[in-house]
């Protein structure tokens, strides 16, 4: 095949690294132009992330000599030293650099397996290698069975639908509790980053109004702006409280900032709606008895880590089966590359015995002057119809041969018997 894919990822390359090269290339700026002017390369895909930098190539000629071209191009845009690249960029050939394009995309090689955008990144860097002009029919065809392979991935397994962050977990259970997240307030109290992170989480699934309470009221209404939120006085949270749908706690407090009685007040005001509590802090923010409210759900550190421990595993029991779904396509690609072997011969075979049904039917124009357009219209298509049955079944061999790699002997005999041209059609794939 010659299909190459060299990069490097958050496996391989600490952040200092990873940063000199994944960023999304500036309008004119796109490295894609000056690799496909690299000697031996004939299509590319270039593909750039926060975690990953990666080049997809198909080449020609010597394999040794192009990559030499390439490792420098990259070296010199990144900043690297020599040894630099060989520490922390990786080589996959062929099948093994299908097999890892297959599961980059179908986010089975992701930080957080599962996540989703990385296939919109995929494509989108497919789009600016066809808008580069740098994909041919190998790149378009792998691409395009990549797609196939991610959304085969998303809708066969349940990789995508468990939550393996803490941050992620706790708006997973608030959205199982709540139905919607939809307008609903979210306050925080301390400024922790998974808190933080669990509260940005609640806004990108429809959470309304955030909250912010803070000993430090400066730091309060800096995060609160990060929200477009509220900043409120920290001893007023009894009063927020009645107000409040999700509580998120993170502060470096000794004792309970959030008692029993506190909360069995805001309940009453509030009509006993429903109160979601996280409670992220260590040592711990809300009084645990707390839990026993009706209508309140309370939640610690150590209840999301045991649900996001419960769905890691039941991730890489789905990704047992992402894995076989990753094979079985590769399998489908690579029974279709081997048909391109064939496919010259196919095709020079049908131009022949097109050319001479043609040359007969000039042989055979005196007497067919006199028949209607319709008559003769019947006896080409007569004609054509014997020609693609009598070809069908070697047509037919001819692609059952590939599938066991022994097709060229058969290849050389059906363009020795019908005589075919040396030069027939251009060859639509290389070795």
């Amino acid at each position: 095949m010659n299909i190459i894919l060299f990069g490097l990822n958050h496996k391989t390359a600490p952040l200092e690294i990873r940063e000199k090269l994944s960023c999304v290339p500036s309008e004119g700026l796109h490295p894609l132009p000056e690799i496909m002017r690299i000697e031996g390369i004939r299509e590319a895909l270039y593909l750039s992330t926060c975690n990953r930098t990666e080049i997809f190539f198909r080449a020609e000629g010597s394999t040794e000599e192009t990559l030499g071209h390439l490792k420098e191009l990259v070296r010199k845009r990144g900043g690297f030293a020599a040894e630099e690249i060989d520490r922390h960029f990786y080589l996959h050939f062929d099948e093994q650099a299908l097999r890892h394009l297959f599961r980059v995309a179908s986010s089975l090689d992701s930080m957080v397996m599962g996540e989703p955008q990385i296939l919109g990144q995929v494509k989108e860097s497919y789009r600016e290698a066809v808008h580069n002009e740098a994909t041919g029919i190998l790149l378009n065809k792998i691409l395009h069975h990549t797609f196939r392979v991610a959304k085969r991935v998303r809708t066969e397994t349940g990789i995508a639908s468990h939550a393996v962050s803490v941050s992620f977990a706790a708006v997973a259970l608030a959205k199982k509790i709540f139905g919607t997240l939809a307008g609903k307030t979210v306050i925080l109290i301390g400024a922790g980053e998974m808190a933080e992170l669990a509260a940005r989480h609640l806004m990108q699934h429809g959470a309304g109004r955030i909250l912010v309470a803070n000993r430090s009221l400066a730091r309060s209404m800096q995060l609160a702006e990060l929200f477009k939120g509220d900043a409120v006085p920290f001893d007023d949270l009894a009063t927020y409280l009645q107000e409040t749908d999700i509580v998120i706690t993170s502060t470096g407090a000794p004792t309970y900032i959030v008692s029993r009685e506190m909360l069995a007040s805001a309940l009453h005001r509030r009509k006993n709606r429903l109160l979601f509590l996280i409670d992220i802090a260590v040592p711990r923010d809300i009084d645990p008895a707390a839990g026993r409210l009706d209508n309140v759900y309370l939640y610690n550190i150590d209840d999301l880590q045991d649900i996001v421990d419960e769905n890691r595993n039941i991730r890489q029991k789905e990704m047992e089966r992402a894995e076989e779904i990753v094979t079985e396509e590769i399998g489908r690609y690579r029974n279709w590359y081997n048909t391109l072997e064939v496919v010259p011969t196919i095709v020079s075979l049908k131009e022949k015995t097109a050319g001479i049904i043609r040359g007969e039917l000039e042989k055979s124009s005196p007497w067919m002057h006199n028949l209607t357009e319709e008559d003769r219209a019947h006896i080409e298509g007569l004609l054509s119809s014997v020609v693609n049955k009598i070809l069908h079944d070697p047509i037919v061999g001819l692609k059952d041969k590939t599938t066991d790699h022994s097709a060229k002997p058969y290849i050389a005999a059906v363009r020795h018997l019908f005589n075919l041209e040396e030069d027939g059609p251009s060859e639509t794939r290389s070795e």
